[in-house]
């Protein structure tokens, strides 16, 4: 039967994310527009969405946290730019954007001295296998695999590389362990819904030693310099950004941390994320033709969750044959106004993908569980 109830919020994309709950445009009213960021005003706000940053998810006093250009993308990329060379490299990758990162160090640095530590999408690496002697590269949560490194006790304390961790999809929704992360990045399009643009990223103190110690042997673009006459550049991480900030998406991120504060903080983020989760295992606990992409539990992400079409007379079709299914089976619920960009990334196996970050209501994820099911029937091959 269709279902007589829609999600009141459908929008379950990956990157940019659902809003807060109640957010309407006049959450933008108070931007600082038609004036230079760097006035005293402009400099004040982007100072603030660092701080509160910093107290929400716990970051120690002595960690820089700057507002970068690009989004994660770009503050990834900036840290890979600035600190890799003086050591050999390990780089994870189990999803697209950790191979991204590889391609990165191995064919755009040109690094020597790497070693790619990969697993398919669903899995992860051997972590047992890190040599913490060298820098190691690695999302914490794989936005476009669903799978999340299930803990930091693999990072050792003592390590004489850099970590250097990609975060995006992860922070705000899973407890990162700040004393062993000495690069974390992410962007304000994800956990707390803001627009998009614009990066964060996090450098402890070991990590700027490296920036000031070390001069890369590649042109730099102005973009992703952070030091000048060898020292760490403090006004990015005071709010003096290197190039220009949208102030409107300056705005929504100051309210989606207000938000932040509102429902308990990284506690409550947290709670709320994986309550979302556990409404999806639970649905495919109970539904025969759907599993987790994510092969160990352990791993299952509570914000990008990914999953496959188990139906034996689905995996039975050739390749093309499912692509069309699904391309269907996702194009029915969409035409309900059910559900939003559900379907899996494009490099990933075919299935979907349900961001079920804190943004997203519960009851709204409940509530298109049913349309699956519905649209699901409709698609099934007799």
């Amino acid at each position: 039967m269709k279902p007589n109830t829609r999600p009141a919020n459908p929008c379950f994309s990956s990157g940019p994310c659902a809003k807060r709950p109640g957010w309407t445009i006049e959450a933008l009213s108070g931007a600082f527009l038609g004036r230079s960021h760097r006035a005293k005003e402009g400099k004040a706000k982007l100072a603030d969405v660092i701080e509160r940053s910093r107290a929400i998810l716990g970051i120690p006093k002595d960690y820089r946290i700057g507002i970068v250009p690009a989004s994660d993308t770009g503050a990834v990329e900036m840290a890979l730019w600035s600190l890799l060379g003086p050591r050999g490299v390990d780089l994870l990758a189990w999803e697209s954007f950790g191979e991204g990162w590889i391609t990165d160090a191995v064919k755009q640095l040109k690094l020597k001295d790497t070693r790619l530590l990969q697993a398919g999408y669903g899995k992860l690496p051997d972590l047992s296998q890190v040599d913490w002697n060298r820098d190691v590269v690695f999302t914490w949560n794989g936005t476009t695999s669903g799978v999340r490194v299930p803990n930091g006790d693999w990072i050792k304390a003592d390590r004489e590389g850099l970590s250097i961790c990609d975060a995006t999809s992860a922070a705000f929704a899973m407890d990162l362990p700040w004393a062993k992360l000495d690069v974390t990045t992410w962007s304000w399009q994800k956990v707390l819904g803001g627009e998009a643009a614009h990066g964060m990223l996090v450098l402890s103190p070991r990590a700027v030693e490296r920036i000031e110690a070390y001069d890369p042997p590649w042109p730099m673009p102005k973009i992703f310099r952070m030091k000048s006459k060898g020292k760490i550049s403090e006004g990015i991480f005071k709010g003096e950004t290197i190039n220009t900030p949208s102030m409107l998406a300056v705005e929504d991120a100051l309210d989606g941390l207000a938000w932040a504060e509102k429902v308990g903080g990284l506690k409550g983020l947290m709670g709320r994320s994986e309550a979302n989760l556990k409404v999806i295992s639970d649905w495919v606990a109970k539904t025969p033709w759907v599993d987790f992409l994510a092969v160990d539990p352990a791993t299952r992400s509570c914000t990008s969750v990914c999953l496959n079409v188990v139906d034996p007379k689905v995996t039975a079709l050739a390749p093309d044959a499912q692509a069309a299914l699904l391309k269907r089976f996702v194009g029915l619920i969409e035409a309900e106004g059910a559900g939003f960009d559900i379907a899996s990334y494009r490099d990933a196996p075919p299935g979907l993908r349900i961001w079920a970050g804190a943004t997203v209501e519960t009851s709204d994820l409940a509530a298109l569980l049913h349309w699956l099911d519905w649209a699901y029937g409709e698609v099934r091959p007799a």
